[in-house]
């Protein structure tokens, strides 16, 4: 099977940034803290965190390492008990497993999830998971092309590879 790789150039992720942000603020819904998702999610974190003057934390839910990922699950839920708006930025909403598998650990910790909203800067309007911010959509059953983002592109050919065929099924 041969991958399309796709540049998903700096250009268009500030562009997406910018959206992003503009798309909050429109909403007239303030987040008190950004969460950028790893690996993907922190860049773009970084970089929205700058442009709505917010603070950030990272969350690898992923990665399987408590204090990363279950420890601060719990940490974030009792924020939004306590009335925080968290927006969790993320690179690309693709199958959704990431960002379902974060919700569903927010809720068993009673999270208010009435306080949560996800952005992303690609967003498959097949995935299984709805997100609140996107800068442009995809859809997967035409788009089959494998987006390399800017801090991606450090990878060689075959890890990019790897990771487009842990889900065959969104590039074939």
């Amino acid at each position: 099977m041969e991958i399309v790789f796709t540049p998903f150039t700096h250009a268009e992720m500030v562009a997406g940034i910018q959206a992003i942000a503009a798309a909050a603020e429109a909403d007239d819904w303030r987040p008190s803290l950004l969460v950028g998702v790893g690996r993907g999610g922190l860049t773009p974190a970084v970089y929205l965190s700058h442009r709505m003057g917010l603070q950030l934390v990272s969350i690898d839910h992923s990665a399987r390492i408590a204090q990363f990922g279950e420890e601060l699950v719990s940490v974030l839920a009792q924020r939004t008990r306590d009335g925080d708006r968290l927006l969790f930025v993320e690179d690309i909403n693709d199958s959704g497993r990431t960002i379902g598998e974060l919700r569903s650990a927010l809720a068993a910790r009673d999270a208010d999830l009435d306080l949560i909203r996800f952005a992303v800067l690609l967003d498959n309007i097949r995935s299984a998971q709805q997100v609140d911010y996107r800068f442009r959509e995809i859809d997967r059953s035409v788009t089959k092309d494998w987006f390399v983002f800017p801090w991606e592109a450090m990878a060689p050919d075959s890890a990019l590879a790897a990771d487009a065929m842990e889900v065959p099924s969104r590039i074939a």
